[in-house]
């Protein structure tokens, strides 16, 4: 049997206008564009504060932003294609700006010689360079050779002579910084974190102390039956029963 009554053309999402703002949803796209149609501005004013309350209750959000109203005004044009026209309490935004690309990011593009001391030996370095007290010079190179090996241990994990960091300070800073062969830095060890296997060791403890301590309760509760008064009673009763039935 041929069918005689033929569905209408199916409405499918690829075949509908792009959703501008997809957070506010198609409804909403449909409301501004009949708003834009209408033909006096008394009553696009009135249905565009009705789609602005409705667009604030649909992203709560956006109550947190300083300027809420100003972004919910920006967003009703956005969706309009820039062809609403209202009496908005806030300037109408232009195409350019909404589009506006921001500037790519510039990284720093900078060679660092020792990459496991970092940048911040180097600029160290230079600043110790333009010191001009010796004494306070001395303690300035001392402190970055300490800072170089501690650095140095993160990086290798093993144990650094001074004559290495030493001679790394020397060609860092051009020949110009300079300590003694004798001079001790800093000792400085790389630890391992012994937090979980402390915390194991104590959760055995614990589950040891608590097994104690249920092996304890066992034994009292068998201590507190015998103690019982009334089981000691209905025990002497049964004595006494028992005697008086040898005598007779």
């Amino acid at each position: 049997m041929a069918l005689t009554n033929l569905p209408g053309p199916f409405d499918y999402n690829s075949t509908r206008n792009k959703l501008l703002l997809t957070e506010y949803g198609r409804n909403v796209q449909n409301m501004v564009k009949y708003i834009v149609a209408l033909p006096t501005k008394e009553e696009r004013n009135k249905y565009a504060q009705v789609v602005i309350d409705l667009m604030g209750f649909l992203n709560p959000h956006l109550r947190d932003v300083a300027d809420f109203k100003h972004k919910l005004w920006d967003h009703l044009h956005i969706i309009s294609d820039f062809q609403l026209d209202v009496d908005s309490p806030y300037p109408k935004p232009s195409p350019e700006a909404i589009h506006l690309k921001p500037e790519p990011l510039k990284y720093p593009h900078q060679r660092i010689r020792y990459k496991h001391y970092g940048k911040t030996i180097e600029m160290m370095i230079e600043k110790a360079k333009s010191i001009e007290e010796p004494d306070r010079k001395r303690h300035m190179v001392q402190a970055i050779a300490n800072f170089m090996k501690m650095a140095y241990v993160q990086w290798n994990k093993d144990s650094v002579a001074d004559d290495l960091i030493l001679s790394d300070l020397y060609a860092l800073s051009g020949g110009t910084l300079k300590l003694e062969e004798n001079i001790n830095l800093n000792r400085v060890e790389f630890r391992t974190n012994n937090n979980n296997q402390n915390n194991n060791n104590t959760r055995g403890r614990t589950n040891n102390n608590n097994q104690n301590n249920r092996g304890g309760g066992g034994s009292g509760g068998r201590t507190n039956n015998n103690n019982n008064p009334r089981n000691n009673n209905n025990q002497n009763n049964r004595n006494r029963n028992n005697g008086g039935a040898k005598k007779y």
